[in-house]
C-alpha cells in the first residue's frame, strides 16, 4: 500500500539513521571553508574532506555545514568561526546519534604567529589555550600614560594582573602535557612546504624564529574573536598568556576560536559527554602577528600563507588522527604518553 507520507519522511530527512550511536574516536575540528567544500581553493575543511577517507555527511543540528563521517569513526567537522565553534562542539556532543565519551579532539587550523616564536608555513601544538576575550579594553590612546596598553583582566584595574573571569571563562587551559607531547614526537620532523613566497615573506624580518623555514614545535595559543595584528598586541598578546598561565605557557599563535571549544568542553565535561583531557590544539602559520620592520604596518595575508598554513594543518595533523585510530584498543582507556 502506497504511504505518501513515508515518502515525504524519507525525502525530508536530514541525515542518515544510525541502528546505534557511532563511536567516535576523533573529531577533527575545522573552522572555515574557502568556496566550496572540495575542489576548489583550499581552506581548513577541504584537505581533510577530499584526502581522508569519509563515507558519510551527517546532518547535525546547531551546525551549518554537514559533519563527515568515515567508517573508521573519525568525525570532520566545519564548526565555523569565533563562537559558532563553541555552538558546533556542542551540537556535536549532544547530539545522540554520536558517542563522543571517549573521543578525542584535534582542532587543526591556520593562525597568526609571532616572529619571536615561529614562520609562516610553521605548526605548533599548543600546552595552553589562553581566552583574551574576557577582558577589559581601554581606547589606547585614553589609558593612563604608564599603561603599555588598554586591555587588562576583569577584577583588577591596570595592565599586568592576573584578574578572575568567574562566570564567563575558564581563561587558561592546559591540555595534558603527555597526550601533547605524544603528538609532538609523532610528528616533530614531518617535511612541511617552503616555497619562494614564504622564503620572501620571512626575508625581511629580525627575529631569528620568524626567518627560519617552517617547522613542527611546542607553542601557546591565545584566542580572541576580534583580529588583532601589530607589534603592541604581540607584545600584550606575549603578557597575557604569561600573566593567565602564571608563567608557564609562552605565546606562539593567535587564533578565534580556541578558548571558545575548550570553554564548551569544560562546560560538557560533568556529563561525561566529553573527556576534556582528550584535547588538542594545532595551529600552523598562514601570517604573523606584526608587520616586519618598514613594512606596511596594516594587516595582509602574506602570499603562500594560507597554502602553507592549511597543507601543514593536514600534514601534521594526520599521522596524530591515523595513530589513535590504530591504537585505540589501548587509548579508548589510557591517553598515549611521549616515550621517555
Amino acid at each position: 500500500m502506497f504511504r505518501p507520507f513515508l515518502l515525504i519522511a524519507a525525502l525530508l530527512a536530514p541525515f542518515p539513521a544510525f541502528a546505534k550511536p557511532v563511536t567516535v574516536k576523533v573529531v577533527v575540528l575545522t573552522m572555515f571553508e574557502v568556496g566550496e567544500e572540495t575542489g576548489d581553493v583550499a581552506g581548513e575543511f577541504q584537505h581533510w574532506a577530499e584526502r581522508y577517507p569519509f563515507t558519510e555527511k551527517v546532518k547535525v543540528t546547531g551546525i551549518e555545514h554537514p559533519v563527515r563521517v568515515s567508517r573508521d569513526g573519525v568525525v570532520l567537522v566545519l564548526a565555523g568561526m569565533n563562537a559558532r565553534s563553541r555552538q558546533s562542539v556542542t551540537a556535536l556532543a549532544l547530539d545522540p546519534r554520536f558517542d563522543t565519551s571517549k573521543a578525542y579532539w584535534l582542532i587543526a587550523g591556520i593562525a597568526g604567529v609571532d616572529p619571536q616564536s615561529g614562520s609562516i608555513g610553521s605548526a605548533a601544538w599548543a600546552r595552553w589555550v589562553v581566552d583574551a576575550d574576557a577582558a577589559h579594553d581601554m581606547d589606547d590612546r585614553e589609558a593612563p600614560a604608564d599603561w603599555p596598553w588598554g586591555i587588562y583582566s576583569l577584577g583588577t584595574r591596570k595592565p599586568g594582573l592576573k584578574g578572575s573571569a568567574a562566570g564567563a571563562s575558564g581563561m587558561a587551559w592546559k591540555l595534558d602535557p603527555g597526550l601533547v607531547d605524544w603528538a609532538y614526537s609523532l610528528t616533530r620532523t614531518t617535511p612541511l612546504a617552503d616555497t619562494p613566497q614564504l622564503q620572501a615573506a620571512r626575508a625581511n624580518y629580525v627575529a631569528a624564529p620568524a626567518r627560519q623555514p617552517p617547522r613542527v614545535y611546542l607553542g601557546d595559543a591565545i584566542g580572541t574573536a576580534r583580529f588583532w595584528h601589530g607589534d603592541k598586541r604581540t607584545a600584550w598578546a606575549r603578557d597575557w598568556v604569561r600573566i593567565w598561565t602564571d608563567g608557564q605557557g609562552q605565546f606562539a599563535m593567535s587564533d578565534c576560536e580556541d578558548h571558545q571549544v575548550m570553554d564548551a568542553l569544560d562546560l560538557l565535561g560533568p556529563s561525561g559527554r566529553v573527556d576534556r583531557r582528550r584535547v588538542l590544539v594545532l595551529r600552523t602559520a598562514s601570517n604573523y602577528t606584526a608587520a616586519a620592520p618598514g613594512a606596511d604596518p596594516v594587516f595582509d595575508f602574506a602570499p603562500g600563507g594560507l597554502e602553507a598554513g592549511v597543507e601543514a594543518a593536514y600534514r601534521v595533523g594526520e599521522p596524530v588522527v591515523k595513530a589513535l585510530v590504530a591504537g585505540w584498543d589501548q587509548f579508548v582507556d589510557q591517553l598515549p604518553q611521549a616515550a621517555r
